[in-house]
């Protein structure tokens, strides 16, 4: 890319909010920026104004960055865990200098607030290079001794590997499947959203300058059922790690797994937050609030399925839409916004649709359920206030399918044993969050659901090393720590004979 993009942070950032810079983004192949003839647009979903023009790319331009790709790849995978880890820090070094930068383009180009990109997306983005650049230098192989033989486990680069990432969360998820696989010497071949694609298009540049080969990281842009599906399919790269919703994660399962390929899906969950009488009352609502809403509901991890032990069920949902009313959403710039816009008008609509629906099952708005009045240029964002929904069956579609949007439901229950049979009635079993005073509850409830992840008393409290992915409709496998780096490798057992004889 050119300098355009900073040219869009600063305007986004300092102006009025009414964009004039159109950045001309291209895909990144090779160590060059290629222009692509066929064009898709993007734009600012809290203003509707175009910010951006992407490549469509098509399977020939995927064809021509898996090549490079697996031509790169050979010199690359030869290189010391040490200069690959060198490397993977002067990564962090450049993100960390363009903090502001990305903050803003992440902000325009999602919709999010830029606080919650300076102090959530970017930072992380950064700790992921870091930890991986660490964890690299300090992982173990297996060795196994036998009377007369002695095993042990070696790890080598799969080869090229294709990364497919969401649109919630660009950069802070693109750059947790880069880390590793970079760590452990693969090329790659990436495609982010095409609904928000600057900051990816900044991470090439970083990397370049942090001194990877050139082909070794390889962008390309476009539309899913396009771009996306040439590289799930194509016989060169060896595997896909997949980050988005469940119905796409099945087709790229069913065009990844007859091929054998390596598969890491991350898909879509509907988590429930489950709240005990015994609980830290106060911190419980601040708790289920932010689980609730952050990244205005666009969080796979979000807690939008809130069931209350019904002796405090009514008090809660007093205190919660009591605090949950008070949220401002308004424009992504400001240091007073909590909330910014939904991440297109399509998706409005969506979210939307199913506040209609909640209506249409006799369900009640205890808040929210619309699209706040804010002034020019953000009069047609995509915002919507933050909506809390009761009185619908806890078995309703708006309780258990993904919305993905700024929108909770609320449930009484009268026993532990209930609370978990709900929890567990849907398709999904990504993560779920207990509240609870009683330790000896809280280890059996949170063993008892049906997920990959459990937070007790808290949500969203995050460490790298600890493994990240979810059960039944939610994905298959693991990433995080060691898993990571598992993935993106393949592991080979030698066994030595050992003569007895001195």
């Amino acid at each position: 890319m050119s300098n355009t993009w900073v040219d869009l942070a600063k305007e986004w950032r300092n102006g009025t909010g009414s964009t004039s810079v159109v950045v001309d983004v291209k895909n990144y192949v090779g160590g060059k920026d290629v222009a692509v003839e066929q064009k898709v647009d993007v734009v600012a979903p809290s203003t509707g104004i175009k910010i951006a023009t992407i490549p469509r790319s098509q399977p020939s331009d995927v064809d021509t960055a898996a090549a490079v790709a697996t031509e790169a790849q050979k010199a690359w995978g030869k290189t010391s865990v040490q200069e690959r880890s060198a490397i993977l820090h002067k990564i962090a070094d450049g993100l960390e200098a363009r903090m502001s930068d990305l903050a803003a383009l992440e902000s325009v180009d999602q919709g999010k607030t830029i606080g919650l990109a300076s102090t959530v997306d970017i930072p992380r983005a950064v700790s992921n290079f870091r930890f991986f650049a660490g964890a690299m230098l300090h992982t173990t192989d297996g060795f196994h001794k036998m009377q007369e033989a002695l095993n042990y486990t070696t790890h080598s680069p799969i080869g090229v590997v294709g990364l497919i990432t969401p649109w919630n969360l660009p950069l802070y998820l693109l750059t947790w499947k880069v880390a590793p696989a970079l760590a452990m010497g693969n090329a790659i071949v990436a495609k982010p959203s095409e609904i928000t694609p600057l900051t990816a298009s900044v991470l090439s540049e970083v990397i370049k300058e942090a001194g990877v080969p050139d082909g070794v990281f390889n962008l390309v842009h476009g539309l899913g059922a396009e771009c996306g599906q040439a590289i799930v399919a194509h016989p060169k790269i060896k595997a896909i790690s997949f980050t988005g919703g469940t119905v796409t994660g099945a087709r790229v399962a069913a065009t990844a797994s007859p091929m054998f390929k390596k598969l890491s899906l991350e898909l879509g969950g509907k988590n429930p937050t489950i709240v005990f009488a015994d609980c830290d009352f106060e911190a419980t609502v601040a708790g289920a609030a932010f689980s609730g809403f952050a990244n205005q509901g666009e969080v796979c991890l979000c807690g939008s399925r809130i069931l209350v032990e019904r002796s405090i069920h009514d008090k809660f949902l007093k205190a919660l839409v009591d605090r949950v009313s008070k949220t401002v959403v308004g424009d992504p710039r400001s240091p007073s916004s909590q909330m910014g816009a939904l991440v297109s008008s399509e998706h409005w609509e969506k979210v939307n649709s199913y506040v209609n629906l909640a209506k249409e099952l006799g369900g009640k708005i205890e808040c929210g359920g619309k699209k706040p009045e804010l002034p020019a240029p953000f009069t047609n964002g995509a915002f919507m206030e933050p909506t809390i929904i009761s009185g619908l069956p806890h078995d309703s579609r708006v309780s258990t399918e993904e919305i993905f949007g700024p929108i909770v439901t609320v449930h009484p229950f009268d026993s532990a044993a209930e609370a978990v049979e709900i929890a567990n009635e849907t398709q999904y079993g990504l993560a779920g969050s207990v509240w609870t005073s009683d330790l000896n509850k809280a280890h059996n409830v949170a063993g008892a659901l049906e997920t990959g992840m459990v937070w007790v008393n808290c949500w969203l409290l995050r460490d790298l090393r600890v493994p990240f992915g979810g059960v039944k409709n939610s994905g298959v496998g693991r990433e995080g720590g060691r898993l990571s780096l598992d993935f993106f490798s393949e592991s080979k057992n030698i066994c030595v004979k050992l003569n007895a004889n001195l």
